[in-house]
């Protein structure tokens, strides 16, 4: 597991889904409660992926669109 996907999830509200899977993870435990459904996972490293998709996702919706600025010009030289 990637520590700073550890760090990100234990860092989150409690109570939310990162921060169970994180608890669940540092604990070494596979069962996840959470808004009350309980999932088990088949292994901590599933788990763990679990944890490294949710901060994907929720990078990917922080991060801003890119623009682009192109600027042209019909003067000819020469």
């Amino acid at each position: 597991m990637d520590p700073s996907v550890l760090a990100w999830a234990l860092a989150q509200p409690a109570g939310s889904r990162a921060a169970a899977l994180a608890a669940a993870y540092t604990g070494g435990t596979t069962r996840v409660s959470f808004e009350g459904r309980t999932v088990e996972y088949r292994s901590l490293d599933e788990l763990g992926r679990a944890l490294a998709m949710l901060r994907g996702a929720e990078n990917s919706a922080a991060r801003r669109p890119s623009v682009t600025l192109a600027s042209f010009s019909r003067e000819r030289t020469g």
